[in-house]
This record gives structure tokens, sequence and C-alpha cells, in this order.
């Protein structure tokens, strides 16, 4: 293939996107007089198909090939392999790859790529049913990608709506329609899987610790969300996993109504939170590798300083310097954490995608500076406070926002990044509006 499009890549993408709208129809006209919310549900799927599509002509005809046609190229090897050695196809799809991978490109005829980088060659495992079901196409491939991860954001979207039902409009602009997740999220990519992943792991985590319904439904949700997340971006479970546990303990927290024994509870919930959180980041040492807490600071130094090389063309930006103490980190945090989700900004922009970006990114800080403006600062952290799914959207995304600022000096791997704190972000925002309309009587447009 070699980045080039086939006759298949202009004949099967119409029959699959006539396959995905009338499942959509038909979801939608089996859930909608129930659940009025699914009004969404098919625009939601073929906007992301339609970002999977847009990604994948980037790709081949501006950038002329990366990521994306590696992945396929690499699964379709895999998947031929299946007809000629089927003894070395299961092997190199669910076993080690290293043992015969250098032998791959003569019985292939394709060339297969992160043999050594665990992550990414585990989105290539994902990725053999798929190519194998898309008949080898790149955009059939895509769209079933499209598909088959647009599940996870679905079910955000209906978990947020279990709290503020009112905001069906708000949150489906949140979860389904932000234009960076719509593009990067949603084709022949590792952020397509981990977001979903995403999504999936905040909708069984709240049904079952939030609303203690203990199904073994949502346990297995929860367990492979996590695996996923684990194996492809183990640097998304830092920001997760305090986050959630911070959820859980404000959740208890809420429900305790004796004011006195509140105060004493409190400190004592957050820190055993918090205590948890660290040892069970700590004894994954093994799962998250590189990403293992006492790596993480290091591998920041380390990633930032290379991210500013000259080989990236100007294409930088600098939250300034810093090492690995923790003294350091805080001094550099908030411009990581604003750079981590306002930016690039309009004065950053150096291509057609950044300008995009660049847009979204001017209103969410628009958005923003208003609300704080509305609220008098405290306010604002205030009504955070109070809402256990709004304080975790917030924690989550000024987690994420953090840890991607911090190691990402380079403005193309930020905006791609930084996409899984978006959907909570800007929920975020929504919920904040909403709640502030709800205290104070007045309306807000924006």
């Amino acid at each position: 293939m070699s980045n080039n499009l086939t006759i298949l890549d202009l004949l099967l993408p119409p029959f699959y996107i006539m396959v995905a709208l009338a499942y959509g129809y038909w979801v939608t006209k089996k859930n909608i007089r129930e659940k009025p919310e699914y009004k969404y549900f098919t625009m939601g799927l073929m906007i992301r198909i339609f970002g999977a599509i847009a990604l994948g002509l980037i790709y081949f005809f501006y950038y002329g090939g990366g990521d994306t046609t590696n992945y396929h190229e690499t699964a379709v090897a895999f998947s031929n392999l299946f007809f000629k050695d089927q003894s070395d196809f299961w092997i190199g799809w669910l076993g080690n790859a290293k043992k015969y991978i250098f032998s791959f490109d003569e019985t292939t005829g394709y060339p297969v790529y992160w043999p050594r980088d665990s992550h990414s060659f585990f989105v290539v495992r994902l990725l053999i049913p798929i190519v194998s079901l898309g008949c080898h196409s790149y955009f059939a491939s895509a769209i079933l990608v499209a598909c088959f991860t647009y599940g996870g954001m679905w079910k955000l979207y209906q978990t947020f709506l279990l709290e503020f039902p009112s905001l069906k409009k708000e949150l489906a602009i949140a979860v389904l329609f932000v234009p960076s997740c719509v593009f990067w999220g949603s084709g022949l990519m590792k952020d397509s899987f981990t977001l979903s992943a995403v999504g999936w792991f905040t909708f069984a985590f709240y049904h079952f610790f939030i609303k203690k319904q203990r199904k073994v439904s949502y346990g297995i949700y929860l367990f492979i969300a996590s695996f996923i997340i684990l194996a492809i971006k183990p640097y998304i479970f830092f920001a997760l996993l305090p986050g959630s546990i911070l959820w859980l303990s404000n959740n208890i927290i809420k429900k305790i109504n004796h004011g006195f024994i509140r105060i004493i509870a409190t400190p004592l919930i957050l820190g055993l939170g918090g205590v948890t959180g660290y040892f069970a980041l700590d004894n994954m040492g093994d799962n998250l590798g590189q990403y293992k807490v006492e790596n993480v600071l290091d591998k920041a130094v380390v990633t930032q300083q290379d991210m500013k090389a000259e080989y990236y063309h100007g294409n930088s930006y600098d939250i300034g310097d810093f090492d690995a103490s923790i003294e350091s980190i805080i001094t550099v945090a908030p411009m990581a954490i604003f750079s981590g989700i306002f930016r690039p900004a309009l004065w950053d922009v150096k291509n057609p995608v950044m300008f995009i970006s660049s847009i979204e990114n001017t209103y969410l800080l628009t958005l923003t500076i208003f609300l704080l403006f509305r609220l008098k600062f405290f306010g604002f952290f205030s009504l955070i406070r109070k809402n256990p799914m709004l304080l975790f959207c917030m924690l989550f995304s000024l987690f994420f926002a953090f840890s991607v600022g911090l190691t990402v000096a380079n403005f193309g791997s930020l905006v791609r990044l930084r996409i899984p704190e978006l959907p909570f972000f800007v929920a975020g925002i929504f919920m904040l509006r909403h709640l502030y309309e709800k205290q104070s009587g007045i309306k807000v447009k924006f």
C-alpha cells in the first residue's frame, strides 16, 4: 500500500456509511420516546465518521502519510499473514511478535512498525480484526473505528445527563461535537481508542461506585477500559484515577448530613482517597513501565526539553525551565495547565490545523474568563466543590492539562494529545453556567 489509496477506498466507504446511517436511525427510533437525548445519536455518529475520513484525507494529501497510515499498513500485514501462516499470526496478534517480526516484510509484502513499542503495537492488535472487516480499505476501516469507538462517547454523554438532564444540547456539544475530538478522536489513531475508553471508564465508575449499582457488567467495562488506557497511554490514568477517587470521596462527604461530622470526616476521607490513589499508581509500576510514579518527573523534564529542540522548526512553546523536583514543577504548573487547555492560541498559529484548534481554544478561554468574572473567582471554585460530578470533570481536566502541558512543548503533538480532557472541561463549563443560573436566577447566554 505504502500510503497509496486503492479502488476499494472509493467503492466501500459509501456502503459502510449507509449501513452506519441505517444503524443510527434504528437505534434512534428504538429509544427516542423514552430517552429524548437520542435525537443526537445519529448526528453524533455521522460527524465522527466525517472526522475519521477527514483525518485520513489530511494525512494522505497534506502530511503525505504518518502514524495513521502506518497503523493501517501494519494491521493489513497481520491480516495477510492469517492466510499464509496462522501459527505466526496468532503469536503475533496475541503473543510475542518480536520472535519473528524481522521476516515480516518478506512474508506479507508490507512493512511492520513499532514491534518494540508495546503501546503503539497494542493499537495494531485492536485494528487487525477491524481492518479485516474493512477489506483492507483504509477509509472503510476508519469508518469502522469511528463506529466502534462511538459507544464510549455516547455512554459518557448519557452519564453526564444523569446529573444534568436539562443540558441535553449543551452536553451533546461538549461530548459529541467538539471539533478537535471529532477530528483527532474518530479515526485510525491511538486517540480514538483511549478517548472511547475514558468514556466507558467514567460510565462504569459512575454506576458502580457513585450509584452503587454492583452489576458484573459495570465491573467488566471498568476493567476493559482501564486495561486499554494502560496498554496505549498510561499517562491518562495518572489524571483519571486521582480525579475518580476524589469524585468518590466528595460524593461520600456530600451525603453526610450532620455539619460537625462532615467537618471532621472531610480531611480524613480526602486524605484516605489521596493515599489510596498514590499506592494504587505505585503498585501498578510494572504495568506503567516508564510512566511509574518514581520516573514521571524525570521523564517530563527529558521529554519537554526534547520537544523544544530546533528540529521542530519553531512549532513549539515554552512553559519555562524546570527540573524533576516538586518545588520546580509547582512554579511552572499554572503555565502548564493554561497551555494544556487553551493553546495553541491565535498568536501561536503556523498552519491550518493549528488555526482551527486556536479558534476552539479562544472560545473556551472566553467562556472561562466570563464565568470567572460572573462568579467572582472564589464563587467559581465554590460551585465546583459543591457538585461531585462537576468536581470530577474539572479535576480530571486540570490534572490532564497539567501532565500534557508539562511534558509536551510541541503544538503539533499538543492539539492531538489534549483531546481526552476537552469533553470534560467543556461539559464542566456548561455545568457551571447551569449551576450559576440556578443559584442567581440570571440567564447567561454564550
